[in-house]
C-alpha cells in the first residue's frame, strides 16, 4: 500500500456526497486491489477513533462515509438554523412496516395500520426513504413498496439484515412491551360486576 492511498481515500470520501461502495473506490483508483483499499478504510476508522476529532468513518449503505459525531449535533444545528427534519409516529410506523415486511403494497401497510396511508406514503417517498419496486401482478396492479440506500444512510445501517429484530427491540425496552402485552388481565375496581 503507498503511503498516500489513506490520503487519497480520505479525500474521496471527503469529497462524496453518499457512502462509497468499494467498488468505486477501486475504479477510481485504478489498479489498487481491495484487500489495500479495505487496508487504507481501517486504518482511517482507527485514526479518526484515537484522534477523538469531530468526524468518524462509518461502514452505510453498502459503502463508507464520513460522519459528523452525534454529540457535536447541536451546534450542527445551529449552524444550519434548523433542528432537522423529524417523522411523525405514522410516519415512523409506515417506515418500519415497509422496512420489515418489504415488499408490500399500499393494502397491506393499511390493514396492519388500520388507516390510509397515502400521504404517509407519499412523504416517504419525497424523502427518499422508501421506493417503488414495480407492480404486483394481481387485480389493480398496485405499487410494491421497499426502502431505499437513504433509509440506510439515515439509520446508518449496512444493510437490511442490520435491522434489529423482534427480540433485540423488546431487550431495548422491556417495559414498552409489558404495556402493550399485559402478562394479567387487569381486574375490575371494587364494587363493579365482572361481565
Amino acid at each position: 500500500m503507498t503511503p498516500e492511498l489513506p490520503a487519497i481515500i480520505e479525500s474521496l470520501l471527503f469529497a462524496a456526497d453518499e457512502p462509497l461502495r468499494l467498488e468505486t473506490l477501486r475504479g477510481v483508483l485504478d489498479g489498487v486491489d481491495t484487500a489495500a483499499i479495505r487496508q487504507a478504510l481501517d486504518d482511517l476508522a482507527a485514526e479518526y477513533e484515537k484522534r477523538g476529532g469531530g468526524f468518524y468513518l462509518l461502514e452505510v449503505a453498502g459503502g463508507y462515509q464520513l460522519r459528523t459525531r452525534p454529540c457535536f449535533h447541536p451546534w450542527i444545528r445551529r449552524l444550519r438554523g434548523s433542528g432537522g427534519e423529524r417523522l411523525s409516529r405514522a410516519a415512523l410506523e409506515t417506515l418500519a412496516i415497509v422496512a420489515y415486511r418489504q415488499p408490500i403494497v399500499r393494502a397491506e401497510i393499511e390493514n396492519l395500520r388500520g388507516v390510509d396511508c397515502g400521504g404517509v406514503l407519499r412523504l416517504l417517498l419525497e424523502r427518499r426513504l422508501i421506493r417503488v419496486m414495480g407492480r404486483k401482478e394481481i387485480p389493480g396492479r398496485p405499487l410494491i413498496y421497499g426502502t431505499t440506500r437513504q433509509f440506510l444512510e439515515v439509520f446508518e445501517l449496512r444493510d437490511l439484515k442490520d435491522l434489529p429484530t423482534l427480540k433485540e427491540i423488546r431487550e431495548l425496552a422491556p417495559e414498552e412491551a409489558a404495556v402493550e402485552s399485559p402478562q394479567e388481565t387487569p381486574k375490575a375496581p371494587p364494587g363493579s360486576k365482572n361481565p
